[in-house]
């Protein structure tokens, strides 16, 4: 790490913290670090103090930099850095550790050897490459304590992220003290650093640290000991109160004393900077900030077309003025900062020469990150067909190595200048296959997890695809579009894309493209209901050579035949195949693995084994995020589940955790889905605040998820109900109907049967209060509701509602009975509490927590209602308990008023409340209560809220209707 030429002002006390946190200290533990402050504040400085700090005590410290590509992300950049700086140090070490763990050498590339050079064509296992980093940072730190730093985390790619999160979690045994620094005010809302932040926070040993402004006398100080001789005071006042703090401001504002004319503000003191450097000097100095980073000696040289001496005298000349930094690597600037206001700065013309220079300097260069740099110069450039070749190698290089969200960017610049007319892929060199091209595009965007764009950009290349196109090339171009829109519920005809493809791939000879499509038609086949069909197309396949059809098609062909097992109600056997396949992937680290587990999740939460689904669910997930497509086909669907899942199981701190984390980095459908699983825990505890934020990004995929949309729309309705919001509370019902009877060509989904038992429990208590003619249309359609409830078993997850799906049926026959209790129809109160105690009991023996609570909470009143009071009590109590360990507020206003009270309607109300209570029921306000009775409004009120306790109810509607039932009004 360069030291920088500033001294370490006001600091003394965070470096002592900074290293006892790191562990660079004689009585402290190594531990992990996460450094921020804002661009400027000093974190640089601070670390190379650290580092000063940790060698002279022994310690090896290496240092890997995240960079600014401009939308051209390296994966795993900073760690391809720490392992070159590592192989330059210790190259045996290191090589006999490439040699031991071999997928490390996709870091250490040539560096350790020959034979370890990096495996770009194959396909990265995520897991074995994080254990073998892991493994190797602890090797080398038994033998001398180790010291890692990753500076500037804001710029980090997605697979650096992951990795960072896998070393964090999984902590170190040996002595590996692990720091990352960070710009606080680069972290934007949605940056995707931020909520990882607040998780690796959480983790045990890991410890954040903010750098705050320096106090003013430290910035004098500072500035005093640059200048190194004395400054006027009104000048030092000057640079002080501009600086606010930042120590590179300060710097910046100190170096610039004297000069004639000084600058307003940041930029104009960089440019300046600048532009007191000779002609050479600020070539250089516009040349590194096209370049976009730490750029090596040789391309720099090259781009700026100066001959050895004048590049060395010019490159020493912005060394010496402390405008750019030489490191290990080549040159970079002092704070990036400078280089941004100086590419700003450039003329269009002159961007793009430098653009194209910097084409022609990386043309031909190998080492990782080259193919994503040329790319984007060639880009600028119009170097057209070298920036599409570019692209292509940068997407299969990030692939390889686990990262779908830059593949798919690389490879989506490359198809948009297919797209535009302005390459042709048959005519570069090396000539690109553009189906093979389009294939590898639509998986990588359907692993990042945009489905849809994937799928929208199998239909484009599809429909360019010309009429004298061969066969084969459109049904593998049908196959990636299947592929991506049956990962969600797409609009696409599957059944008929599947059969277009089927009847183009010849059954002989036997093929593995004739093999992947009888896969996509069996599972095309499952989603359409049509069974035997995909039983034939699943069988054969499956008697296809097993090298016809690795991985993930056979996967697919034996997954179909589970799915159609269990809709033929042999549950057992399914969950037996779905088993057997997961170990299987399991053992062989088979991707497919993902959607196994994840099929096998909802054979069992169907079953009602709640506990073993969240296992499979989060196995699913784990797996997923291991491959890099966290939010990817069926492992960012599993994660959404497991929240789900923990949700029935009252596990709400876990559920929140998991809709919660990383939620600002994932794609729409998959933020969508964790929305879900956080408005149920905020509907469930009542928390209001915020809510229609998130309701609106759960709202914005209703047409393509209906999942999401019935869960959603659940949380909503008990939302506005809690609130009183009764027309809120029917609105969201019929908008969710709408949607989903138009996404599935039917309104008797299962789904319906819990959306009318919900709403059905927030109009009971508020409809007996409303003027008769709305009362009785809104009895007429909560009738028609039910019944509608009642058969709506034509779409789910198999023509029968479940065990989940029985609790709800006989909630809505429950919620009926007690709305039309509270309106006073005739009601038969030992029919009213049997039909809560049936709801209560499937609830609990399909497991669902807080369902079961509500049930018994209503079961509760039943009972009190039928003169049971002392069972009421007991069942109340039940109620309340779970509810108070919940958190879930709504439930345990509901309850309370019943638990723990045994006494008969007679005792009920006090003459007083008795008095109030029928004002109450002609609709007077406390104040009115309070001036007819001659109490004050205060008073008036402790009166309604003991009448609202005593009777169990939640409003003063309830208690009225409440009231009547048990014969305390006339």
């Amino acid at each position: 790490m360069p030291t920088a030429a500033a001294p370490l002002v006001g600091r003394t006390r965070e470096l002592d913290e900074l290293a006892a946190l790191a562990g660079v200290h004689d009585e402290a533990e190594p531990g992990s670090v996460l450094l921020g402050g804002d661009a400027g504040i000093g974190k640089s400085r601070l670390l190379a103090a650290l580092a000063e700090r940790a060698t002279g005590q022994g310690w090896e410290v290496v240092v890997g930099h995240c960079l600014d590509l401009a939308g051209s992300p390296v994966a795993y950049l900073p760690f391809t850095e720490l392992a070159g700086r590592l192989a330059a140090a210790r190259p045996d070490a290191v090589a006999e550790l490439a040699l031991r763990h071999p997928s490390v050498r996709r870091l250490v590339g040539a560096q350790a050897g020959s034979e370890a050079a990096p495996a770009v064509g194959e396909p990265a296992d995520r897991g074995l490459f994080f254990e073998a980093v892991h493994a190797t940072l602890s090797t080398l730190a038994a033998d001398r304590p180790l010291l890692v730093v990753v500076e500037d985390l804001h710029w980090a790619d997605q697979s650096t992220y992951d990795l960072m999160t896998f070393l964090l979690t999984r902590g170190f045994t040996a002595p590996v003290g692990l720091v990352g620094s960070y710009r606080s005010d680069d972290l934007h809302r949605r940056h995707p650093l931020r909520p990882l932040l607040a998780a690796w926070g959480r983790l045990p040993g890991v410890r954040r640290l903010e750098l705050g402004p320096l106090p003013d006398d430290d910035v004098r100080a500072l500035v005093g000991s640059l200048r190194g001789a004395p400054v006027a005071p009104a000048a030092l006042q000057d640079v002080v109160e501009r600086a606010e703090g930042n120590a590179f401001f300060a710097e910046e504002l100190a170096a610039a004393l004297g000069t004639s004319d000084t600058p307003r503000d940041l930029a104009d003191l960089l440019l300046l900077r600048v532009d007191q450097l000779d002609p050479d000097a600020r070539l250089v100095c516009r040349a590194l900030a096209v370049g976009g980073h730490q750029t090596s000696e040789a391309v720099l040289a090259q781009v700026t077309g100066l001959g050895a001496d004048r590049f060395e005298a010019a490159v020493r000349a912005a060394v010496d003025r402390n405008v750019l930094v030489a490191g290990r690597d080549g040159y970079g600037f002092r704070h990036s900062m400078l280089g941004e206001a100086v590419e700003a700065d450039l003329l269009p013309g002159e961007r793009a020469r430098l653009h194209d220079a910097f084409a022609q300097a990386l043309a031909g260069r190998t080492e990782r990150g080259a193919a994503a740099d040329l790319a984007r110069h060639a880009l600028a450039a119009g170097r057209l067909a070298e920036a599409f070749v570019a692209s292509v190698r940068a997407g299969d290089e990030a692939a390889a190595v686990g990262g779908p969200d830059e593949a798919a960017r690389h490879y989506a610049r490359a198809l948009d200048l297919v797209g535009a007319g302005r390459v042709d892929p048959g005519t570069v060199e090396p000539p690109v296959e553009l189906v093979g091209l389009v294939e590898r595009a639509v998986a990588a965007t359907a692993a990042a997890g945009l489905a849809r764009r994937a799928e929208a950009l199998a239909r484009t290349e599809l429909d360019r695809l010309p009429p004298d196109a061969s066969p084969t090339d459109r049904a593998r171009l049908l196959l990636a579009l299947i592929g991506a829109a049956e990962v969600y519920e797409s609009t696409s005809n599957l059944v008929a894309l599947a059969l277009e493809a089927g009847a183009l791939v010849p059954a002989e000879p036997p093929t593995p493209l004739r093999a992947r499509t009888a896969a996509a038609l069996a599972w095309a086949l499952v989603w359409d209901h049509c069974d035997d069909e995909a039983v034939r197309w699943a069988e054969e396949g499956l008697a296809m050579a097993p090298e016809l059809r690795p991985g993930e098609t056979t996967a697919k062909l034996q997954t179909a035949v589970a799915k159609v097992t269990e809709r033929r109600g042999d549950s057992a056997e399914s969950e037996r195949i779905l088993g057997e396949l997961a170990e299987s992937a399991h053992a062989s680290a088979d991707p497919a693995e993902v959607r196994i587990r994840h099929q096998l999740g909802a054979v069992l939460l169907e079953q009602g084994r709640l506990v073993e689904a969240l296992g499979s669910y989060r196995r699913a997930a784990e797996v997923g995020a291991a491959l890099g497509q966290p939010f990817g086909p069926y492992g960012g669907e599993a994660r959404a589940f497991a929240g789900l899942v923990s949700y029935q199981l009252g596990r709400w701190d876990d559920a929140d955790a998991l809709a919660r984390r990383d939620v600002d980095q994932a794609p729409s459908l998959a933020a969508a889905a964790l929305a879900t699983v956080e408005l149920l825990v905020r509907a469930g505890r009542g928390e209001r605040d915020g809510w229609p934020v998130v309701f609106e990004r759960a709202r914005a995929e209703w047409n393509s998820e209906g999942m999401v949309a019935v869960q959603s729309a659940a949380a909503a309705i008990d939302l506005h109900g809690d609130a009183g919001e009764l027309d809120e509370a029917l609105a969201v019902h019929d908008l969710v109907v709408e949607a989903l009877t138009s996404l599935w060509g039917t309104a008797a989904f299962q789904g319906r049967i819990r959306l009318t038992a919900l709403l059905l429990g927030q109009l009971a208590p508020q409809v007996p209060a409303l003027v008769p003619e709305r009362r009785t249309a809104l009895l007429e359609r909560t009738d028609r509701l039910a019944d509608e409830a009642a058969v709506a078993t034509e779409l789910g997850r198999n023509r029968a509602p479940g065990l989940e799906g029985q609790a709800w049926l006989e909630r809505v026959r429950a919620e009926r009975l007690r709305l039309r209790w509270l309106c006073g129809q005739p009601t038969d109160p030992v029919e009213l509490s049997a039909a809560w105690r049936t709801s209560a009991e499937l609830f609990a023996a399909y497991g669902h927590v807080f369902e079961t609570a509500r049930s018994q909470a209503r079961l509760a009143g039943a009972l009190r209602a039928a003169g049971e009071h002392a069972e009421a009590a007991e069942v109340a109590g039940v109620a309340l308990t779970t509810a108070r360990e919940l958190r879930a507020q709504p439930l345990v206003d509901e309850v309370r008023p019943l638990a723990g009270s045994t006494s008969g309607p007679a005792e009920v109300l006090t003459p007083r409340e008795a008095e109030v209570l029928t004002l109450v029921a002609e609709g007077a306000s406390n104040r009115d209560v309070g001036q007819r009775l001659f109490i004050s409004t205060k008073t008036a009120s402790v009166h309604v809220s003991n009448i609202l306790a005593k009777l169990g109810a939640r409003s003063r509607t309830e208690a009225v209707a409440l009231a009547r039932r048990r014969g305390l009004l006339g």
